[in-house]
């Protein structure tokens, strides 16, 4: 059956080329993040519990975690949390498959305890913390198998939405969070997972503003705070300046009143602790970024089942679509990825597969809509390989 693909000549100004572009990246310990982390960590667990036990990735869906804030006193030194924050594990799963039992909460709760471990790493799992585990009775008469020929059925008429090359600007504030934490934080302890970096480019004047939860322990007094400021600053604009040629500028705690004592201190380096709740699906979509200058889908993807939920499926999808067009096909500019569901019909088989593509200039566009047209149908053929890749942890959902 022939795909519905249609490859359009996009007139539109370029985003980089646009005067005013904004760009947010919430960081892994924020606690909008941290839910979606929760609850995609809970969903690979699963898929892979009934992978090992029943040979089939059985209907689940725990997009729905939730993040209670508690309440802490920080101190410069030290610190304690007061009233621990409370993660809820929601969803449903199939916990009884042709005989065989799935201890499904055991399997979520595990995951998601080495999840913290491993990402929120000035967490005390022991007190800071209380993990609940409710998940309801899925349906086995939904599941359906990632590796079997048969395509699977779309859950919804949905669509997802992928953009590609990044922007200079949405480069730097993807990469300024995650250098932070996987570089910075390594020399300067100091530093919390907590980290939510806005961008301004107006023109060629870039502004990043960056609020960072910082942990007391690590930190001695003011001083050593607001040295650790400036390190921060000086790391995260040389970073930029690797990738733009642009002017920029690098703000680290904007809100802080130093002469009222007033700064962005925690115990644990997530928010979380103090007043700030988190749910699914309410920070970066799946590319990791939130991009209000490109298309967006404002579907949730982390926790949703990778077998045939589109709200998942679809937008991870589209971004590959896009990556790999740019990266394949002379002559594309900017690429927007568009694919909508009906439901109960085939995932392989969208309604329509919409890309929109900026060329450059002097660029053969029917060269470009028929090479686009082939990699689209090439994904599309293949369309379980993203089930795959979510399933090894080979793909990133916020």
């Amino acid at each position: 059956m022939m795909r519905n693909i249609k490859v359009e000549h996009l007139i539109e100004t370029p985003v980089e080329k646009q005067q005013i572009e904004l760009v947010e990246r919430k960081g892994v310990g924020h606690p909008d993040s941290i839910s979606d982390g929760l609850a995609e960590a809970v969903s690979r667990a699963l898929c892979k519990e009934y992978i090992a036990k029943c040979g089939v990735v059985l209907h689940h869906n725990t997009d729905e975690t939730q993040i209670v804030a508690g309440r802490s006193n920080p101190q410069f030194g030290g610190g304690e949390v007061i009233q621990p924050i409370y993660t809820l594990l929601v969803g449903r799963a199939t916990k009884e498959f042709e005989g065989i039992e799935i201890p499904a909460e055991a399997v979520a709760l595990r995951a998601a305890r080495q999840y913290l471990r491993t990402n929120i790493v000035d967490l005390d799992l022991e007190s800071d913390i209380i993990v609940d585990c409710k998940l309801g009775t899925g349906s086995s008469d939904l599941r359906d198998v990632f590796n079997r020929d048969r395509i699977p059925m779309a859950n919804d008429t949905s669509f997802g939405v992928g953009h590609a090359p990044f922007s200079e600007l949405e480069q730097i504030v993807y990469e300024s969070e995650r250098m932070l934490i996987t570089d910075l934080k390594k020399k300067v302890p100091g530093i919390g997972t907590d980290i939510k970096v806005m961008g301004l480019r107006d023109g060629d004047d870039i502004n990043l503003t960056i609020c960072c939860g910082m942990v007391g322990r690590h930190i001695d007094d003011m001083d050593h705070y607001l040295n650790i400021k400036e390190e921060m600053a000086d790391y995260v604009t040389d970073l930029a300046l690797k990738r733009t040629d642009r002017n920029v500028k690098t703000f680290i705690n904007a809100a802080d009143n130093v002469k009222c004592n007033s700064v962005f201190l925690t115990v644990t380096g997530t928010s979380a602790e103090m007043g700030d709740d988190g749910s699914v699906g309410r920070g970066n979509r799946c590319n990791g970024l939130i991009t209000p200058n490109r298309p967006m889908s404002m579907e949730a993807t982390s926790g949703k089942n990778p077998i045939n939920h589109i709200g998942k499926i679809y937008n991870l999808l589209s971004t590959q679509m896009a990556r790999d067009i740019v990266k394949a096909v002379p002559g594309v500019q900017d690429v927007y990825i568009k694919l909508l569901s009906q439901i109960g019909q085939p995932i392989d088989q969208p309604f329509v597969a919409s890309a929109q593509i900026i060329p450059e200039d002097g660029a053969n566009f029917a060269s470009v809509r028929a090479e686009t047209e082939v990699l689209m149908d090439e994904w599309l053929s293949d369309v379980t390989k993203i089930t795959r890749m979510v399933i090894n942890g080979e793909l990133d959902t916020f």
